[in-house]
């Protein structure tokens, strides 16, 4: 798999040379290390040219991004995709509950990444699974998957640098404060692999957002902005404020109501990472989420 990139150079740009210019459009140091082997990769106005060429205003710039990684060992299987965008650099999809994102002991078939290698397989297309945002396995909604190595390179340092926005709705127990930020930093707790927990003396900086939407039978629906990325981060920093979610089988398993974790990325919005125009995109709100001020118990 390829991708095929074309740029005119616009007087700005003239006098940089052309390894600068790809810097600029976000080509990593890796990407640029292997087109060096390949001899097409790099067209001016048609002809072969190096990295220290020097690009004039009007010039005409062709790069070729050959796929360099092994599509790995991830077992097409048949898995319906909830597809709300698909181009040739991004895919989003809609995540459902109880699904892994990648496969893991005890979860070879049943992952996200299964369902999208078949989904490429079936078109007779290459695939390397690359996901930028990851979800739990419970967690529903809106995914981002880049389908080649420039796409992924970008879209991961705008997650480094907080480019993509991430708007979260969950339900909490108890009345939540109209709005807040949590500022408490997330480590791994003690003789777990998976479970995580505020500590202040060895955790990671971590910042969680909310505002309270609506209130009712003693629940609460948040919306939630990350600053950071940490595992589990919602889940425990509601906990640690005292309103954890309910259908939580690592740190609440309460489930007199929800019979699973009451978690959705509604929204997600960052810039393309090729044409860099504005994207937002927004997750159809689970049926769980909206029954749960009505008593029902409703799975996902």
């Amino acid at each position: 798999m390829e991708r095929i990139l074309e740029y005119t150079i616009t007087p700005a740009a003239q006098g940089v040379t052309i390894l600068d210019f790809l810097r600029d459009q976000g080509f990593s140091r890796r990407i640029l290390s292997s087109m060096k082997e390949d001899r097409q990769a790099i067209l001016l106005n048609g002809t072969p040219a190096f990295g220290r060429t020097i690009l004039k205003a009007a010039d005409h710039l062709r790069i070729r991004v050959r796929e360099t990684e092994a599509a790995g060992r991830i077992l097409p299987c048949p898995m319906k995709l909830d597809i709300l965008f698909e181009d040739e650099d991004i895919l989003i999809l809609n995540k459902p509950a109880d699904t892994p994102i990648h496969p893991s002991i005890g979860n070879y078939t049943n992952t996200l990444a299964n369902g999208a290698a078949y989904y490429y397989a079936a078109k007779g297309e290459p695939f390397v699974y690359r996901c930028i945002n990851r979800l739990d396995r419970d967690t529903t909604g809106a995914l981002i998957l880049a389908k080649n190595p420039l796409s992924a390179a970008i879209l991961s340092q705008q997650m480094k640098s907080r480019q993509i926005k991430r708007t979260y709705l969950a339900v909490v127990e108890g009345l939540l404060p109209p709005k807040g930020t949590i500022r408490a930093p997330i480590a791994r707790a003690d003789a777990s692999l998976i479970e995580r927990k505020v500590d202040f003396a060895r955790g990671e900086n971590a910042v969680t957002h909310y505002e309270c939407l609506e209130t009712r039978n003693g629940y609460s629906l948040a919306e939630l902005h990350l600053e950071t990325g940490r595992t589990h981060q919602i889940r425990v920093h509601m906990g640690y404020i005292g309103h954890p979610l309910p259908g939580d089988y690592l740190y609440h398993p309460v489930y007199d109501r929800f019979l699973t974790l009451p978690l959705h990325s509604y929204q997600l919005e960052f810039l393309h990472p090729i044409t860099k125009e504005p994207m937002l995109f927004t997750a159809p709100v689970p049926r769980v989420l909206k029954d749960a001020f009505e008593g029902k118990l409703s799975p996902f």
